[in-house]
């Protein structure tokens, strides 16, 4: 494989930075949830969202205009710096108010709105085509196995090990040492320094262009514009993408914002319960990194996404019907799955089709639909009635409805996506 040591040092950093970032975004929904306000937190989500309109097509241009090993270390200065005064503050301050944490909170996520498309077309830029599908499942084993590390530092540092026990999966263990709950800005600090370390690997990384691109011109709405009229041109791809991305839709409204609430007020739970399902899911997505090539080699990528779309659909109304720890951590093992299987083959398709030169815009644009209605699902699921009680159940119900419609538009258009691999025949 070209380029090997460039991608082993690329996944390294993305490594490094993803524990702390997990972690620390463990611990931000669980600050406003003990705080009981989640609809605080709500708003604020709405908001990173409405900006993230704006920022996303910024971010997909910068992508394909510029070296993408520069923006990596761009964005890891910045945040890194931004961080770090943030934490700063809160040792000086012997706490940080809720604006700061929201503060962090928005910039991880602007972060993440750049990070992953970067670091997807960086790397089918530096891979030969061959290695597409064992690239991207590389890429979700590794991010799953700092998510795991990232849950069980947020079970230890969340809750400390005072009472001689750590969560790990959901099995109270001895802890063979004595640590204190961390606050908020210890944690901080602790991310701040891993964006130090991702910056110092990323520098190191050396790399033969594999993909060809041209410079462009142009102010960043006329850039946008090559890749909405590549997606216009090209439909399906279109459909399929926007369709493709209902589970991550769902998860990201569930692992920031639902899962907190619906471990407090519905199964009356602790901090280290919430953790602890971080740690199922990160484990259910390193088993479809693991094996979903393997599970599902003799199905096409569109009907392998459509089961994983409607399991989804059922484990949704699965958690809305049941009260039980272990079925939670069982659905968010099987969500884990579902949406890490489902990213490998959409980003595998994607890879096959749609050119290095518009794949960060053209991306750009499903992350704006996939924004859109995120937004909409924060609104709802902000108003009181969803947290008063236990009443968080509904949302689970109602993203279950969305899924199952999103599982009807890929049936609908199934035969238009085979058709796109037809004249070059092979199967998908």
């Amino acid at each position: 494989m070209k380029n090997y040591t460039a991608i082993i040092l690329l996944f390294i950093a993305n490594s490094i930075s993803g524990i702390a970032q997990g972690i620390s975004m463990i611990a931000i929904p669980w600050y406003f949830t003990m705080q009981d306000d989640m609809e605080l937190f709500g708003i604020i989500y709405v908001l990173t969202n409405c900006v993230s309109f704006f920022w996303v097509p910024y971010s997909g241009t910068f992508i394909d205009r510029f070296n993408r090993k520069h923006i990596f270390l761009a964005v890891t200065t910045v945040c890194g710096l931004i961080l770090m005064g943030i934490a700063l503050l809160g040792f000086y301050w012997g706490a940080l108010p809720w604006y700061m944490v929201a503060l962090v909170f928005m910039m991880t996520f602007f972060n993440y709105n750049i990070h992953y498309p970067n670091l997807y077309a960086f790397v089918q830029e530096i891979s030969e085509k061959d290695y597409y599908g064992k690239i991207t499942s590389y890429i979700e084993i590794q991010g799953q196995l700092s998510s795991i590390l990232a849950g069980a530092g947020a079970a230890i540092l969340l809750e400390g090990t005072r009472s001689g026990k750590i969560n790990l999966f959901g099995f109270k263990v001895d802890a063979p040492f004595s640590i204190d709950a961390w606050q908020i800005h210890e944690i901080f600090m602790m991310d701040a320094v891993t964006y130090l370390f991702a910056f110092l690997f990323i520098f190191l990384i050396r790399y033969q262009p594999l993909a060809k691109r041209k410079e462009e011109t142009g102010n960043v709405w006329a850039q946008l514009k090559i890749g909405y009229s590549y997606l216009k041109d090209n439909s399906t791809i279109f459909l399929f993408g926007v369709a493709s991305y209902s589970i991550f839709v769902c998860v990201l409204v569930t692992t920031f914002f639902i899962a907190a609430t619906y471990v407090k007020k519905h199964l009356g739970e602790n901090a280290d319960v919430f953790a602890a399902s971080e740690m199922y899911y990160a484990m259910g997505a390193v088993l479809a990194g693991i094996g979903v090539n393997w599970v599902f080699k003799k199905m096409t990528i569109p009907f392998s996404v459509i089961l994983m779309t409607i399991l989804t659909a059922i484990l949704f109304a699965v958690l809305a019907i049941t009260q039980n720890t272990v079925v939670f951590y069982l659905m968010l093992l099987i969500l884990g799955l579902t949406n890490a299987g489902t990213r490998i083959l959409r980003v595998t398709f994607l890879f096959s089709h749609v050119p290095n030169q518009v794949y960060g815009r053209a991306t750009s644009i499903f992350f704006l639909t996939n924004i859109a209605f995120r937004t909409s699902f924060l609104a709802l699921f902000s108003i009181p009635f969803f947290q008063s009680s236990n009443n968080i159940i509904y949302a689970f119900g109602i993203l279950s409805v969305f899924l199952t419609l999103a599982a009807i538009v890929l049936i609908r258009f199934y035969p238009a996506v085979i058709a796109l691999d037809e004249p070059k025949g092979r199967g998908l």
